[in-house]
């Protein structure tokens, strides 16, 4: 389907171009949203006539983006969540997660579409990520994944976290080697203290 873009589209165009899409992407997004128009005649001088009514609204809209981005900078992403032994999530965290947590901690409202994170976090650690605040003004952010607070803080220290079995191991064979011994040096001392007794 050809439409007239409304708006800037990161990757498609900018104000006023004329592009191909993908019918349901203009179905269920760009016209329904007001970013875009289909390519007609008619909406070709109406998009025209507006033209710079559209490019003012624009320009706001990249204003109020900009007056946004100190708090988005500014936003400790941390979310907290249960992992395995190997630091693997039971579950994951989307785009969806993080922008509830902007409008939570830092009062900042945007689709989920704007948090350019790619595919889902699904295990512990930090992870770079985008915020498209508008398409000329995005933000790079840090998103931390941990199962405790003092994880987090670790990860934002930069300090590595380390998983899997080993620690666990190490510790009850060390236990287990110690107890070992100690009987063993005790039986010794019997014996040398009853060899003296027999004398």
């Amino acid at each position: 389907m050809k439409v007239i873009l409304t708006e800037k589209i990161t990757k498609l165009g900018n104000i006023g171009d004329a592009v191909e899409v993908k019918t349901g992407y203009a179905r269920n997004y760009l016209l329904p949203n007001n970013k875009a128009m289909r390519y007609t005649r008619e909406n070709v001088a109406l998009f025209e006539a507006k033209k710079a009514e559209i490019i003012a609204r624009h320009e706001n809209a990249k204003k109020k983006a900009e007056s946004m981005v100190d708090a988005v900078k500014n936003a400790k992403l941390h979310m907290i969540r249960q992992a395995g032994d190997t630091g693997q999530l039971y579950g994951s965290v989307s785009s969806r997660d993080i922008a509830r947590m902007l409008k939570e901690i830092a009062n900042v409202s945007i689709e989920s579409a704007q948090v350019l994170l790619g595919a889902p976090i699904k295990s512990v650690g930090a992870f770079d990520t985008k915020i498209a605040l508008h398409p000329d003004v995005v933000v790079d952010v840090k998103v931390y994944v941990a199962q405790s607070q003092d994880e987090i803080d670790a990860l934002v220290a930069g300090k590595t976290l380390t998983f899997g079995t080993k620690k666990v191991e190490e510790e009850p064979s060390e236990t287990s080697e110690e107890s070992a011994e100690k009987p063993a040096e005790d039986k010794s001392e019997t014996t040398e203290e009853n060899a003296k007794d027999a004398k």
